[in-house]
């Protein structure tokens, strides 16, 4: 069990190098299915918040039009990495000529609704616009990342926000500073399989920004993880003994809100071992934000 690393902006050692790429998990404070598009995506309203804790990646130009992943990460081949998908995409999309060299340093686990990959693939997008100077637009990089996944535009958009549509459509949103515990039980809940269940509330009335309070709100996927997923079930039990406890995006990873850093610290160090906690602060801006195009 580990305190969380704070987020911070990267650093340029040498031209054409960033290192210490910030890509910042995200939770769903709500995540009501307010319907389906006939295509078979899920309409949905959330509050997306992000976090001070998440991967970090390094990149180095290359002077051939080569995208290479230079270290292994468990249980993520190369040519399926969200990264290097990112990176072609970008190189499709601008008709760059250079490369990159990608390292990926993972915190956030496989399956756990952090938008890990989503948030490596926003970064990477980010990292390298400024690295080969393609400068794009934030519109453009969004409708590049939305391709490659619902996420990617929210860590792009860089700040919390609350979302509609199948998490595309963003609008602002200032929330108070809150420090969460947030839980890993173990299990890596694939997304498809959630929506797909027959058990899944997918009417759920549509609320207003304004009308959002965590109480008035829930996660519709929360019921069916914890019926396929008991850990996840197990969790929430364990962590509800201290605030009212949620699970994120599709699962498995829960949170709550903590009255105070010192308290948080201290569930962490309760938390039993066979499970991974982290305590973590909100973040009101992406730490990439700060780069020039």
């Amino acid at each position: 069990m580990t305190l969380s690393p704070r987020m911070t902006p990267p650093v340029s050692p040498s031209p054409g190098w960033l290192k210490g790429c910030p890509a910042p998990a995200k939770l769903n404070l709500f995540l009501h299915v307010t319907g389906r598009r006939t295509d078979g995506y899920h309409l949905l309203q959330t509050v997306l918040r992000l976090l001070d804790w998440g991967d970090t990646l390094d990149f180095a130009v290359r002077e051939d039009s080569e995208i290479r992943r230079t270290n292994a990460v468990a249980d993520v081949p190369e040519e399926t990495d969200l990264c290097v998908r990112a990176a072609r995409a970008l190189q499709q999309a601008t008709g760059c000529p250079l490369g990159a060299d990608i390292a990926v340093h993972k915190r956030l686990p496989l399956g756990g609704g952090l938008g890990g990959g989503s948030s490596d693939a926003a970064t990477t997008l980010m990292a390298l616009n400024h690295l080969w100077s393609t400068r794009l637009g934030l519109v453009r990089l969004c409708e590049i990342g939305l391709k490659l996944g619902a996420d990617v535009p929210f860590f792009l958009f860089g700040r919390d926000a609350f979302a509609e549509g199948i998490g595309e459509n963003l609008q602002p949103v200032t929330l108070p500073p809150a420090c969460y515990v947030v839980i890993a039980p173990g299990a890596s809940v694939p997304t498809v399989q959630i929506f797909a269940s027959s058990d899944l509330t997918r009417n759920t009335p549509p609320i207003k920004i304004n009308s959002f309070t965590f109480e008035r709100t829930c996660n519709d996927l929360q019921p069916v993880a914890c019926k396929l997923f008991p850990e996840v079930a197990e969790a929430l039990s364990w962590l509800g003994q201290f605030a009212p406890a949620r699970m994120t995006g599709s699962g498995a990873c829960i949170f709550a809100s903590i009255d105070s850093p010192e308290h948080a610290a201290q569930i962490v160090r309760q938390c039993p071992a066979r499970w991974q906690a982290w305590q973590a602060a909100g973040l009101a801006r992406h730490p990439m934000h700060g780069l020039e195009t």
